[in-house]
């Protein structure tokens, strides 16, 4: 190692165009606004919806309305910066503004991982013990589990940043990346990174791995509990009460698991940055239209927003007890 004196410490890092093509550069910058708009006003629409319907106030769609939320600033982190680094001549961003922009949008995903477990917990109370389940799930409980993911989630991304930015970086400072991101950065330390690494395995155990377990072990007792209803329509709408969940869990994790697994055996920068995209952009843009298309209480008050209708419960007691359960 030099001496002390002779050291340069990197003091910002260059992070690379989501591809070298200009011509690429500048189409992405008009398709990435759309995209980017299009999940802000989806997700928006679904945290006002939730927000001003009375008989959405329902632990279900608070859990929806915190998913919404975790999906507007995981893609707020990270979008308007990648914008501007698309056709700026300069892609420099400081040392603080990357360990910055890394914790949060660390944590955003950490957390994000861990509060599907609490929408497949709360799928399970609504199948499993449909007559109790305001009761288990009252307010009270909601809060907290809300409260206590966001907690895990910023907890152990502030874990992974300090260890990964404590690392000395004397150069080259240029990332192969169009965000701020843990392993990329990493591959820039001129030391070794094997404690970290291990550190990383470990929270993933905690955050992807344990998150799967539960969500796998709650649709098993989801799936033995719908087979013994004797009926098939009433096996079919039980089943239609998961598919939005299931679906949004595969399109975040698939890709997440799939970068995980092999970033180690064969890294390839680009490809990764194709596939971030799944979890990064194209997740909080589809969300919305997974929990509205197939759902009649969002679209019941969207119609009572936009004044042309009235919410399915406003037709009688009878009526709301067939929503109870339905996502």
């Amino acid at each position: 190692m030099l001496p002390e004196k002779n050291q340069s410490w990197v003091s910002e890092f260059v992070l690379l165009r989501f591809s070298s093509d200009p011509m690429s550069n500048r189409v992405l910058f008009f398709v990435f606004p759309l995209l980017y708009l299009s999940s802000v006003l989806g997700n928006g629409l679904i945290i006002a919806m939730i927000c001003l319907d009375p008989h959405l106030h329902t632990p279900m769609y608070f859990f929806l309305c915190v998913l919404s939320v975790l999906d507007t600033s995981y893609i707020t982190t990270t979008e308007p910066q990648m914008l501007v680094h698309l056709l700026a001549h300069s892609q420099t961003i400081s040392f603080t503004g990357y360990w910055l922009q890394m914790y949060v949008f660390c944590a955003l995903g950490l957390t994000e991982n861990i509060f599907f477990v609490v929408m497949a917990y709360d799928r399970y109370v609504a199948i499993c013990y449909p007559l109790r389940y305001t009761i288990i799930l009252n307010w009270r409980l909601c809060t907290q589990l809300a409260a206590g993911t966001w907690a895990c989630g910023f907890l152990f991304s502030l874990v992974h940043t300090f260890l990964t930015m404590r690392l000395p970086y004397c150069g080259p400072n240029r990332i192969n990346h169009y965000f701020c991101e843990g392993p990329s950065v990493r591959n820039l330390a001129c030391t070794d990174t094997q404690l970290i690494d291990m550190v990383d395995l470990i929270i993933s155990v905690f955050v992807v791995v344990t998150p799967l377990s539960l969500i796998l072990a709650s649709y098993i007792r989801i799936t033995l509990a719908i087979l013994k209803i004797k009926s098939t329509q009433g096996r079919c709408k039980a089943f239609s009460t998961c598919a939005s969940h299931l679906t949004v869990v595969t399109l975040f994790y698939a890709p997440v698991t799939y970068i995980d697994s092999r970033r180690n055996s064969s890294y390839s920068p680009e490809q990764d940055k194709q596939i971030s995209l799944l979890y990064n952009v194209f997740t909080a843009l589809l969300n919305p239209m997974v929990y509205s298309l197939r759902n009649k209480d969002i679209k019941g008050a969207f119609l009572k927003v936009m004044g042309r209708g009235r919410w399915p419960g406003d037709l009688g007691p009878r009526r709301r007890l067939r929503y109870n359960v339905q996502c």
